[in-house]
């Protein structure tokens, strides 16, 4: 009686038996298979050379891909680098939160930037960023354990932007020392563009922007 064999039966076979066809070679030239190019037939080493072709294929387009970003985060790099060392050579306090606000603007092209900071020295009693921002908008910078991201120009914050009305998307972010859970100011960026503060926008980079901010601003606290 004869052993009938299924497909995966077959593959198992030929996988545990990698000689088979120098055994038989005669089988790799006869054998015809169907492309999905086109749908000729073709031989086994021709289906061979489209898989090779196509896996090639799929990885040069993973490497242009991998490429790109690895081009976008150098530019961000650099970006960060400048913002960092415009704020090093800062030397006025009372002029440190328009510094860092232009040199987000100017660094990472953000169209509108504003910020209010509460706690302040009484040095700075009368500057705008010390204008107090009222306890809704410190308990809500308090709970803001991470940058917040999208449309909802309603959110606190939004209305110190010069350009409030046009603002399409934001990014709010919660100044504090370190891992306190209490905050100390709140850094607001705005944008015409829906898209550029969009929900699905990772937050890692802006965590950093709100961290080094904290760093350069803590000066001016009480």
């Amino acid at each position: 009686m004869t052993a009938q064999f299924d497909s995966h039966s077959v593959a198992l076979y030929l996988e545990d038996n990698p000689h088979f066809f120098d055994e038989y070679p005669e089988l790799m030239t006869g054998l015809r298979l169907s492309s999905p190019l086109g749908g000729r037939t073709i031989s086994l080493q021709e289906r061979q050379a489209e898989v090779l072709r196509e896996k090639i294929k799929l990885l040069e387009l993973k490497l242009a891909s991998l490429s790109r970003v690895a081009r976008e985060n150098d530019l961000i790099i650099e970006k960060f680098h400048q913002w960092v060392q415009t704020l090093l050579v800062a030397r006025d306090p009372l002029s440190l939160p328009d510094t860092l606000l232009q040199a987000i603007r100017e660094a990472f092209d953000v169209p509108s930037t504003s910020l209010r900071l509460w706690d302040t020295s009484t040095d700075y009693a009368d500057a705008w960023f010390g204008v107090d921002a009222g306890s809704e908008v410190r308990a809500f910078a308090d709970k803001l354990a991470q940058p917040y991201c999208g449309t909802d120009t309603s959110q606190h914050g939004v209305m110190w932007l010069e350009d409030a009305a046009s603002i399409r998307s934001v990014a709010i972010i919660a100044l504090r020392l370190h891992a306190s859970p209490a905050s100390f100011g709140l850094l607001v960026l705005g944008s015409p563009d829906p898209q550029r503060f969009s929900s699905e926008l990772a937050t890692d980079f802006l965590c950093r922007i709100g961290e080094t901010a904290s760093a350069t601003l803590q000066g001016l606290l009480g």
